[in-house]
């Protein structure tokens, strides 16, 4: 999986900011007008800017607040870069995001990220518009930084009882009971092990899945090992049915790297598993 190349931040009418406060008003529009009818609390988010010359010395936002149901899907309708009159080279200096925390699917996520370095052009077009183009990074201009994201395990479990009660349902299967214990088995390792207990009509018993994930040297996220077992043979042929969905997870890699923008390198990535299930990762 790779992430779309955004080509052009559209920030309104020419000419481009001037203050960083005009910056920061830009912005909140510009994420306004580009939330989808899923993100609400964007009211509340705030933006800080400081300019230097054409160059952003700092940008700061905060989401604390916002929340992200499932159907959230930003509108970048209309994100074309427009015909130019004039471009403008400019570094953003430092980036940072933080939401402490913002909700996703009703689960309270915990975010720190920050990003030196990140080069970009002032762009103004024959429609009378400005935005800003980036400028992919190269070996004499990387793109430093580090980011944290840290969900608490009690609230993960919740939420998966919530969408594999759904997925259940579906087959008339009832989940009783849900519990998720995810362990560290090394600095980029986990073990996950989750019971529940399930009932179809009078037949009520346990049932265990288990997997591994593990971020690899290459920076990609491997999971293994998925299982999906009862001791009760009759519960296992009903579980049958969606064993498969569930197993099929297994050797399952997502290129964490492919899912930075071009130029952007990974060169650490600390998996922990405690109270809260912390990932973190450093830009270079």
């Amino acid at each position: 999986m790779t992430t779309p190349r955004i080509e052009f931040v559209p920030l309104g009418s020419a000419p481009r900011p001037a203050t960083g406060d005009d910056l920061a008003a830009r912005v909140r529009g510009l994420l306004a007008a580009s939330a989808g009818s899923g993100i609400t609390g964007l009211d509340g988010a705030r933006t800080t800017g400081v300019l230097d010359g054409s160059d952003i010395e700092s940008f700061e936002l905060d989401l604390t607040g916002v929340t992200f149901g499932p159907q959230s899907k930003p509108t970048v309708d209309g994100w074309a870069s427009p015909q130019v009159t004039s471009r403008v080279p400019a570094t953003a200096v430092r980036l940072r995001l933080d939401a402490h925390p913002l909700t996703a699917i009703d689960l309270p996520v915990d975010v720190t990220a920050e990003a030196q370095g990140i080069r970009f052009a002032w762009v103004e077009g024959t429609d009378g518009t400005v935005g800003a183009q980036p400028i992919e990074p190269d070996h004499d201009h990387p793109v430093t930084g580090h980011a944290r994201v840290a969900v608490d395990q009690r609230g993960l479990a919740g939420m998966v009882r919530g969408m594999l009660s759904v997925a259940l349902a579906s087959h008339g299967v009832t989940l009783t009971d849900l519990g998720v214990d995810i362990s560290s088995q090394g600095p980029r390792a986990v073990s996950v092990h989750a019971s529940a207990k399930v009932r179809k009509g009078f037949l009520g018993a346990s049932a265990e899945v288990t997997a591994s994930a593990e971020i690899d040297e290459s920076m990609v996220l491997v999971i293994d090992d998925v299982r999906l077992t009862s001791p009760n043979p009759l519960v296992a042929g009903m579980l049958a049915m969606v064993r498969g969905r569930v197993e099929g997870m297994a050797n399952r890699r997502i290129d964490l790297q492919a899912a930075l923008p071009p130029g952007v390198r990974l060169v650490d990535v600390r998996l922990d598993a405690g109270e809260q299930l912390v990932l973190s990762a450093r830009l270079g």
